[in-house]
């Protein structure tokens, strides 16, 4: 008689519950949701773009990463733009506000994120009437950032090296990065949604974001020298220099009160601390790095705030009258003039006191008129209509050498001579 063969083992087969990465979001729309994930998430989800780009990585590189990378080439730009040269410098911020260097002065915008495909499940709400739920991504799934790519590019910086940045991996371990990620949208979809963030968008204007850097030593000085200088203003009150200051609009029109725009305010003050080298850091962010050599933050206040306030009362009248000194081409002029008045000058012989920089800019005729300032910070039309737009690269030297040489054709012109 033969044996019997064995019992199948009785046990119940799982359920089909979905099995992968789980998000907790907020649903905002049929196919998007928001939340905020950790960092070895985001870095799971989304390959490092660098390596993506490598032709060498992805010579090694699985099929699936391959796979990816021809889908991120299809609605992100390269790095080999402005944009790769932008991660360090991302990385770095990103790090000195994880270790507590800024304060609570730095954010992060959050991450956009798009899913080529549908999650595996999106549960039910786990708190009633909050909308607070889990979606669940399948393991692999192909997930690009349409918006936010050069921060991801920096978290993979940071995690590949955090002691380089002055951070560490336990830091890291503490960070929520927020997103929002869109599924289920074809590639036309995607590419449009990145177009539309990075075209559509309006830019904030120049002279209001500078307004805004606190961290930036030039913006520092020109509040500073704005709320120092006491004037007397049309009705006769005393009032600060600063009330007069435009910080937020990128031009003056005739009927707005004030007579200065921030940021050509802001040029006096970096050609002025720089001399002629600042012309060419009129649009850069001014740090301790940035100093002259030998120089510190604190001398430059020091020395620069009075001056400057010394300056600017001088020729107030001029700046009430909205002359040719309020124009950024005869600020930057001035900066550098005055920059002779400081201790760190370069040329020694050259070197003034701020009562013989204020008796050279007594003769200066500041008038809005051809006859002074046509062809050394402006240009005429045929009726002689002044158009200072050259700005303060392109005319800053030029009226310099006007204020600081009398004698020279351009000195003798701005004089009326």
């Amino acid at each position: 008689m033969s044996a019997s063969a064995p019992a199948a083992p009785s046990f119940a087969f799982p359920s089909a519950t979905a099995e992968g990465i789980q998000l907790t979001v907020i649903p905002v729309r049929n196919d998007a949701v928001i939340g905020a994930m950790s960092l070895l998430t985001l870095l799971q989800l989304v390959p490092d773009p660098k390596k993506e780009e490598s032709k060498q990585a992805l010579k090694y590189a699985s099929g699936a990463a391959r796979r990816h990378a021809e889908l991120r080439a299809l609605v992100q730009r390269t790095l080999t733009t402005q944009k790769g040269k932008n991660v360090t410098t991302y990385a770095a911020y990103i790090a000195s506000g994880i270790s507590g260097k800024n304060g609570a002065a730095w954010s992060l915008p959050p991450v956009t994120l798009w899913l080529d495909g549908m999650p595996a499940a999106i549960g039910a709400e786990l708190v009633d009437r909050t909308g607070i739920c889990p979606l669940t991504l399948t393991p692999g799934s192909s997930i690009v950032a349409i918006d936010g790519e050069t921060q991801v590019t920096a978290w993979h910086l940071l995690h590949d090296d955090p002691e380089r940045f002055g951070i560490t991996y336990a830091d890291l371990g503490q960070v929520r990065i927020p997103f929002e990620l869109y599924f289920g949208l074809s590639v036309a979809d995607a590419r449009q949604i990145f177009y539309d963030r990075n075209v559509e968008g309006v830019p904030v204007a120049k002279n209001l974001a500078m307004s805004m850097d606190q961290r930036d030593l030039g913006t520092q000085i020109t509040h500073r020298v704005a709320d120092a200088v006491r004037v007397e203003d049309a009705d006769g009150k005393i009032i600060p220099f600063s009330k007069l200051v435009q910080a937020r609009k990128r031009q003056l029109s005739k009927s707005d009160p004030e007579v200065v725009l921030l940021s050509a305010l802001r040029v006096l003050v970096i050609t002025a601390l720089h001399g002629r080298p600042g012309l060419a850091l009129t649009s850069a962010t001014i740090h301790d790095g940035k100093l002259p050599d030998g120089v510190d933050a604190d001398q430059v206040q020091r020395e620069l705030v009075p001056l400057l306030t010394r300056l600017i009362s001088h020729l107030y009248p001029h700046f009430a009258a909205r002359d040719a000194v309020t124009t950024p081409a005869v600020l930057a002029g001035l900066g550098i003039a005055a920059h002779q008045a400081v201790s760190w000058a370069g040329d020694a012989h050259g070197r003034l006191s701020a009562d013989e920089l204020l008796r050279l800019l007594d003769s200066v005729r500041f008038e809005r008129d051809a006859r002074y300032w046509d062809g050394v910070a402006a240009s005429a039309n045929a009726a002689g209509t002044l158009n200072f737009g050259g700005g303060a690269k392109d005319a800053g030297g030029r009226v310099a050498d006007a204020l600081l040489r009398p004698d020279s054709e351009y000195g003798r012109k701005i004089r009326g001579w």
